[in-house]
């Protein structure tokens, strides 16, 4: 009888299942490989666009959203503007010997874990002494108040930058794991891969951090897309790179990814409600926020209805999309049991947010557990983007509102005497005007009045060019008047959700991973949702008689004509091997033709899980996997609706 053991993981196992069945494989692998870049195998590339097919469901039809694709390339000065060439970095160490470099934060959270999973193993009496390296004495069990402080340092983690990771690494030891070896002090290594454009050598530029920038300089066009109305939402699809500093856990940390995908969702800074909130508000997730990792206080489960109430997420819009990515999580097969959504501190904010949260998804238990892994973000980046851009290129990336009553105000302005102005800078007036045009808001303008009374009547400004020049009050004025506005113009807002979608596919191989345990030996099954498995259905013919060939034909036509994506196994083995075999590469159904079939045009259709069968004619079986695949019905409804096949369940 076969049972079904969920409880024990065993990590090399499930990753020796993904390499016999090439999920993915380390990229150049003859040539002895390259870290942190990967190639995807026929399950894992099938499985990958299933998962992105769904995403576009789920987001770009169900939220009507505009999808583009931009170029991989981008010009430094893009990047330079986003702030990405002097911010986009993380921190690194070498072992001071043998010059090993580690990411000094994850080089802390692998230290303090293999810490506490040797002190649980010390309580538990399960700790190999045979592993403890040669010339040095055994561990001892930590104290009560060592134990608790990893763990608040392993909460906070994310917090630490700069002077203060360094004090915390010296503080508590932290050596390089293999040697035993001190480290260097943490110095910044910026994540983007330079490269040449064109052939002259001149035209620096990057491959893109991320999808993002694409949509931003495109705003104008995308506005125009959707016939002026906000709000609305971009998406995009396709390769980022990141230059990882020590890229050493598979898929959850690469340096060429597909960002599946990133979402701009463009919003009134005034109006940031969402009409369909009503939908997620009585939703209930688990919430981490920053003041409760501060304390190590554990996170908390909240409808995210009472979280925007209370400010905890800081808007509807930002609320309304912590939900969606939690259904499409849920909907592709992450258990919810094991996702929370993790606020970023203050030390660990991207430049470009002022709120962010981290959908993150728990790795396995195991003596080698990855712990939670941060899976999507979903950012409130503010006007921070189109604002950068808008300044460096004088391009106005803007909304205009008719208003339905004008807006009668004062207002302070400044008003050029170009009668003066231009003969008194001749060619560099561009430059001083240009400084005068950034003056945009009152109190700049005010504090230029004041240096003008206080210098009486003049004063020394900063053109464009960089240079310094004397600026009078016959050339410009500064008053104060009564403005009427019939059109408000104002730069949206982004709220931001960004997938890692391979963090995503490693995740959802860990979560429907199981051993179904038998009389004879135990199976590896991946329990695939039916509708991002890699393939749908089975096709198997009984044995190698040739009466069954035009039925294996047939029904694979049929399906394929429906989108349904098939396998033929008809092999020589025997047909518990044959089901054995694709459920290891996560197949829903399996559909048997056998000396019935002949008679009557019937098959049988094995459900993976459950090994539960039903026995119905070809179009009957045909438009039930259809139905199972596009997520109208469930197993349930089939066996509620349709009687059990009494033959051998294997």
């Amino acid at each position: 009888m076969a049972r079904r053991n969920e409880k024990k993981f065993d990590r090399p196992a499930l990753e020796g299942l993904l390499t016999k069945r090439f999920f993915y494989a380390p990229s150049f692998a003859i040539y002895g490989g390259v870290t942190g870049l990967f190639d995807y195998g026929p399950p894992g590339t099938a499985l990958q666009n299933n998962i992105i097919n769904l995403w576009r469901k789920h987001f770009v039809l169900e939220e009507d959203m505009l999808e583009i694709e931009c170029t991989n390339l981008t010009p430094e000065a893009v990047l330079k503007t986003s702030g990405h060439v002097d911010r986009f970095a993380d921190y690194m160490v070498r072992d001071v010997k043998t010059g090993e470099i580690f990411r000094a934060d994850h080089l802390v959270k692998q230290v303090l874990n293999a810490r506490l999973e040797t002190d649980t193993s010390l309580r538990n009496d399960t700790f190999d002494k045979k592993k403890t390296p040669k010339g040095l004495a055994a561990p001892e069990p930590l104290t009560p108040a060592a134990r608790q402080d990893y763990e608040m340092v392993l909460e906070s983690l994310d917090n630490y930058q700069g002077d203060d990771l360094w004090k915390l690494m010296q503080r508590l030891e932290v050596t390089a794991p293999e040697t035993g070896n001190d480290v260097t002090e943490p110095k910044l290594f910026n994540l983007i891969f330079e490269t040449q454009i064109g052939p002259t050598g001149q035209f620096k530029g990057y491959l893109r951090p991320e999808t993002a920038q694409g949509q931003f300089l495109n705003f104008k066009r995308l506005l125009d897309s959707n016939q002026d109305q906000m709000p609305f939402a971009s998406a995009s699809i396709g390769k980022s790179f990141r230059n990882e500093i020590s890229p050493r856990q598979g898929l959850l940390r690469v340096r060429e990814f597909t960002m599946a995908v990133e979402i701009e969702h463009y919003v009134d800074p005034l109006k940031k409600d969402h009409p369909r909130f009503h939908e997620v508000a009585d939703v209930e997730l688990t919430l981490y926020p920053a003041d409760l990792q501060l304390k190590g206080a554990g996170s908390i489960r909240m409808t995210m209805g009472d979280a925007v109430a209370r400010g905890i997420v800081n808007n509807q819009t930002l609320g309304y999309f912590i939900v969606r990515i939690y259904k499409f999580l849920v909907r592709i097969g992450i258990k919810q049991e094991r996702l929370r959504f993790r606020q970023h501190m203050a030390n660990e904010m991207a430049h470009y947010a002022t709120d962010c949260w981290d959908a993150e998804i728990e790795s396995r238990r195991t003596p080698c557990s990855y712990g939670w892994i941060e899976c999507v973000g979903c950012a409130d980046r503010s006007a921070y983007d189109l604002t950068a851009h808008s300044k460096a290129t004088k391009e106005k990336l803007v909304v205009r509102e008719t208003l339905p009553e004008p807006i009668v105000r004062n207002v302070v302005a400044l008003e050029v005497k170009k009668a003066v102005f231009g003969p008194a800078f001749k060619a560099d007036a561009k430059f001083v005007l240009e400084h005068l045009d950034s003056l945009v808001e009152e109190e700049q303008l005010r504090e230029l009045d004041v240096k003008l009374k206080a210098g009486g009547g003049s004063a020394v400004v900063t053109g464009s060019n960089g240079k310094e020049y004397t600026l009078t009050d016959k050339m410009v004025q500064i008053v104060e008047k009564v403005e009427k506005i019939h059109v408000r113009e104002f730069v949206p807002n982004v709220i931001e959700p960004s997938f890692g979608l391979g963090r995503i596919l490693y995740s959802l191989l860990e979560h429907v991973w199981w051993i179904r345990e038998g009389d004879d030996e135990a199976r590896n099954v991946l329990s695939f949702n039916p509708a991002v498995a890699p393939t749908k259905a089975l096709l198997l013919p009984i044995s190698s008689n040739e009466q069954f060939n035009p039925f294996i034909a047939e029904i694979g036509r049929s399906l394929r004509s429906e989108g349904v994506s098939t396998r033929i196994d008809d092999s020589a083995a025997s047909i518990g091997k044959r089901y054995a075999r694709n459920d290891e590469l996560g197949t829903p159904f399996a559909i048997t033709v056998d000396f019935q079939t002949v008679k009557d045009r019937t098959v049988t259709l094995r459900e993976r899980d459950s090994l539960k069968q039903i026995r119905e004619d070809i179009p009957t079986v045909v438009a039930i996997i259809k139905d199972l695949v596009e997520e109208r019905i469930t197993w349930a409804d089939v066996e509620a609706k349709y009687a059990a096949f009494t033959g051998q369940e294997v």
